[in-house]
């Protein structure tokens, strides 16, 4: 029986335990309120990303429509209004975030009184077991037992064994669950602090949203003369930069390092938005085509997105932020405006231009899905969009050049060799279902 008793202890070793202070149970009235208090909340955000989901059809609508300032004044309230939307969005998962940590921590504190009661079982049945075994079988007789008072012992003895198997057994399943626990109140602290860094670009989106509004409202003083013109001058301009670029390029001595490009394979890259819709490919497109003043023939260098004002701009891969820039300081509406521009280890680089404001810096080491920038209408852009470019980073550098179009003053941006300009859907996932 002894040896039972110290196989059982060494048992309880192995488990780990330690005594831990009951705690009181929670409540069934509780536990029921903070379910339905997160059924609630569940409804509530089915609702909103359903509304959401509206307002993006009809934002992708409008910014489709021909170029027209009323259309510019929609797709902006839109906007506005998905931002408000997406904000109550995450303030209402916050909550039921909040929510389900509570229910776990009550689950927590249950279990916990459990093994402690289950500790104390355990203890209680050692207890007995050792004052049972306490005397041989010699000692017993000698001292006026009989055989049949042991064999009731032995079967007391059994009996406890048995029991203490349980509580083991028990115990060790508490554990378990408390592990479990433990583990998911974990997760949903980790997200929880995810949805506070997305609550906190929500608002700084919907700011950038709103000076977008009041800034082309302020500009065109509410006439469509004026939001034509200023469209007019942004392609005058963009064509003087186009020159300016090429002449620059064909003096740079840039060449592709035969194999450094990786094969193209989709998913190389991830795409730099949530929400895709393509507005301009790569090449030689129709846009491109028509408008042989401002491309000069050569095509688009990179692809266009929509993206309304404030939209989170993503790292398409891990990497280095090589630099960041202002070209409408050097001439505004030319060029690029606010660009990033990310090297990559596997001989890529990648350029995000039309920005708002910068999440990064030079220097910056950032992760695949990271949020570097948000997007605007800075530089040649004559409505909302993210320009997405894809280079051989062999072929490629940040240089200054003259502007012709702005006497003076000097461009500092990504360059390339016309060959280091790749397509970036050779290296993107399959465009995603309009």
């Amino acid at each position: 029986m002894r040896y039972v008793r110290l196989t059982l202890a060494a048992a309880l070793i192995v488990l780990g335990i330690v005594v831990m202070p009951a705690a009181e149970e929670t409540s069934a009235d509780t536990t029921s309120d903070l379910q339905s208090q997160i059924d609630q909340s569940t409804q509530q955000i089915n609702q909103l990303k359903s509304e959401i989901a509206q307002l993006q059809s009809q934002l992708n609508t409008t910014t489709a429509q021909k170029t027209t300032l009323q259309n510019a004044i929609n797709a902006l309230n839109l906007n506005i209004q998905k931002i408000q939307k997406s904000i109550t969005l995450t303030q209402t998962q916050i909550k039921q975030q909040d929510l389900e940590i509570g229910t776990l921590q009550d689950n927590i504190t249950d279990t916990s009184g459990k093994i402690a009661e289950s500790e104390s079982q355990i203890a209680d049945s050692l207890r007995q077991l050792d004052s049972l075994d306490a005397q041989p079988l010699i000692v017993t007789l000698l001292s006026g037992g009989s055989l049949s008072s042991f064999f009731d012992e032995a079967t007391t003895l059994e009996s406890l064994r048995t029991s203490l198997e349980q509580h083991i057994t028990s115990l060790s399943s508490l554990k378990t669950d408390l592990q479990s626990n433990e583990s998911a109140a974990q997760d949903k602290r980790d997200q929880l602090a995810s949805l506070n860094t997305n609550l906190g670009q929500q608002k700084q989106s919907l700011s950038i949203a709103k000076d977008s509004q009041n800034q082309l409202l302020t500009q065109t003083k509410n006439q469509e003369a004026t939001y034509q013109a200023q469209i007019a001058q942004k392609q005058a301009q963009e064509a003087k930069f186009e020159s300016d670029l090429l002449n620059y390029q064909a003096q740079l001595g840039l060449t592709v390092a035969a194999g450094s490009i990786p094969a193209p394979h989709p998913g190389v890259l991830a795409w730099p938005l949530d929400n895709i819709r393509i507005t301009q490919y790569f090449g030689n497109t129709d846009f491109a085509t028509q408008n042989p003043q401002i491309y000069n023939g050569k095509g688009h260098t990179g692809l266009d997105l929509a993206a309304s004002p404030g939209t989170p701009v993503k790292a398409a891969m891990d990497g280095v932020v090589l630099g960041t820039g202002n070209t409408d300081l050097t001439c505004p509406g030319a060029s690029f405006g606010k660009w990033v521009f990310i090297k990559h280890p596997n001989g890529l680089s990648t350029l995000y231009a039309h920005l708002s404001s910068f999440a990064v810096q030079q220097g910056d080491v950032v992760k695949t899905g990271q949020v570097i920038a948000y997007s605007d209408t800075t530089g040649y852009a004559t409505g909302p969009h993210l320009h997405f470019g894809v280079y051989a980073s062999s072929g490629s550098e940040i240089a200054s050049f003259a502007s012709s179009g702005c006497k003076g003053k000097t461009y500092t941006m990504p360059v390339g060799d016309v060959t280091a300009y790749l397509n970036p859907l050779s290296y993107l996932p399959a465009v995603p279902a309009q």
